[in-house]
């Protein structure tokens, strides 16, 4: 506890980073953790892309060994949001030189850079403005804001990358989606889809569907960049989901 009275210096105490290390590294790579992953049957974390290869073979935790799931261990690990904001405050230059590597690897394919890449790069740039006090006089903020807004109000998606889906219904129990073709954001994940398709079907609660890819249960965490990556790798654009209620098995 803290001594009324006491220099506030006398409590700081500064830890190396090296000391943290073991905490905010990848097991399976031995580099800082990107896109951060976590296990939730023992909170273990990886990067993505490492525990999403690791997975395509094995079923267990690669730190503890736990069986995370016998036969979809994909469905139990989920983004970590919290996790990665502290590696990016506690490396320097981490994030920045990510999003770097990103940005090359979409125009050495000759694609367009995603949208939240852009908006990453965009923040900071600005943060390193402000950083280094090349700030705008608040008239001039102010402008540009107001020539902005109009995109903006029209810009639902907030530019990030698109996924186009094909939403199939394969149960005679339910009916099919009078447009069925739609076109989202890849940070959506498949719980907003439940909640789409109950509200278009009228049912009671969106916990009575299931929707499935390559006919797999998807978890509800799961985005739809997840879903991409992970079942619709090298296949032709749109995603193919099914859906159908919890306990039809047909």
């Amino acid at each position: 506890m803290a001594v009324l009275g006491q220099n506030p210096d006398m409590l700081t105490r500064k830890i190396k980073l090296c000391h943290i290390n073991a905490h905010i590294t990848c097991r399976l790579c031995d580099g800082y953790l990107i896109d951060a992953t976590t296990v939730t049957e023992c909170l273990h974390t990886f990067c993505r892309s490492c525990l999403v290869k690791y997975l395509e073979e094995n079923n267990t935790c690669p730190t503890c060994r736990i069986v995370i799931h016998q036969s979809h261990p994909l469905q139990y690990i989920g983004h970590d949001r919290t996790m990665q904001d502290i590696v990016y405050k506690l490396v320097p230059g981490l994030q920045e030189a990510e999003i770097k590597k990103q940005r090359e690897f979409y125009q050495k394919l000759g694609m367009e850079v995603p949208g939240d890449i852009k908006g990453e790069l965009c923040n900071m740039k600005t943060h390193l403005d402000q950083r280094n006090g090349d700030t705008k006089s608040e008239e001039t903020a102010n402008k540009e804001a107001g020539e902005e807004k109009p995109e903006e109000d029209n810009d639902y998606h907030r530019s990030d990358e698109q996924v186009s889906i094909c939403l199939e219904c394969n149960s005679s129990k339910l009916r099919g989606l009078k447009r069925k073709w739609i076109r989202c954001s890849a940070q959506a994940t498949v719980l907003h889809l439940k909640k789409f398709i109950a509200k278009k079907l009228n049912l009671t609660s969106f916990n009575e569907l299931d929707i499935l890819c390559n006919e797999e249960i998807l978890g509800k965490d799961h985005t739809l960049k997840f879903v991409v990556v992970t079942r619709w790798r090298f296949k032709k654009s749109p995603l193919l989901l099914h859906y159908r209620p919890k306990m039809d098995l047909l």
